[in-house]
């Protein structure tokens, strides 16, 4: 069983770590919001296994309410978002290729 919550210790740390590295990295609001889904989920996840293992079901509320509060925030960000003029429009970095002259002469 030890060696479970071991597995269990390491993966959510490394998804923890990442998440908050993409936090601190992330250009773009959107690279933010997803970094705290999984910093949320990483949690919703550790809940959720010290309740199984324990078979503790007090805690069952508490991850209704974290995954409640999760996906409306997650909706907010998008609304925001979508909602945001666009701020920087993409432009091509190389000119268009210029159209080929039509040929002269006739066809046979």
């Amino acid at each position: 069983m030890n060696i479970l919550w071991i597995a269990i210790g390491l993966l959510l740390g490394a998804a923890v770590l990442l998440g908050v590295t993409r936090m601190v990295i992330g250009p773009s609001i959107l690279d933010r919001a997803l970094s705290v889904d999984v910093l949320l989920a990483s949690a919703l996840t550790g809940i959720g296994a010290y309740a199984a293992f324990h078979r503790d079901p007090t805690v069952l509320p508490t991850l209704l309410v974290l995954s409640l509060l999760g996906f409306i925030g997650s909706i907010s960000i998008a609304k925001f978002v979508a909602r945001r003029p666009e701020e920087h429009v993409a432009t091509p970095t190389e000119p268009p290729a210029p159209a080929p002259a039509p040929e002269e002469g006739g066809s046979s």
